[in-house]
């Protein structure tokens, strides 16, 4: 499977993604011309979630019941500037968690059980230090 396409342009293959609605965008350009317009969040059932060969979701839309859930920039920049996280993220068992909450079709569940994992509940504590909450 190759890079997907930019949706904002329809010309580069896009390299992140919107934080809120998880369309594919290229640049800082096309970033800021996607928010021009505020994106449109809606719950999702799962059933219409679409699913890649091996079963596993893919861009599911994230919905948001309380906007004080998001996280400020500021706050993810403090995330993303933090030595010891990215330390923590070299280790593969950690990975291993991570991804099994963001592939799962239920991940508040697969959340608590990595939450019962004792350098998953650390690493958990260390962003909410983090982030002052």
């Amino acid at each position: 499977m190759g890079p997907r396409q930019c949706q904002v342009c329809n010309e580069a293959p896009s390299k992140y993604k919107c934080p809120l609605c998880l369309v594919p965008y290229c640049s800082l350009v096309c970033f800021k011309k996607h928010k021009e317009v505020p994106c449109a969040i809606e719950p999702v059932s799962a059933g219409d979630q679409p699913t890649a060969p091996n079963g596993s979701l893919v861009d599911r839309p994230i919905y948001v019941r309380d906007q004080n859930e998001i996280l400020e920039k500021l706050q993810l920049e403090a995330i993303a500037s933090s030595s010891e996280i990215h330390s923590d993220l070299n280790h593969e068992r950690l990975q291993k968690l991570i991804l099994a909450i963001d592939s799962s079709p239920d991940p508040e569940t697969e959340l608590d059980k990595a939450m019962e994992d004792e350098a998953f509940h650390i690493f958990s504590t260390k962003i909410s230090s983090i982030i002052g909450s």
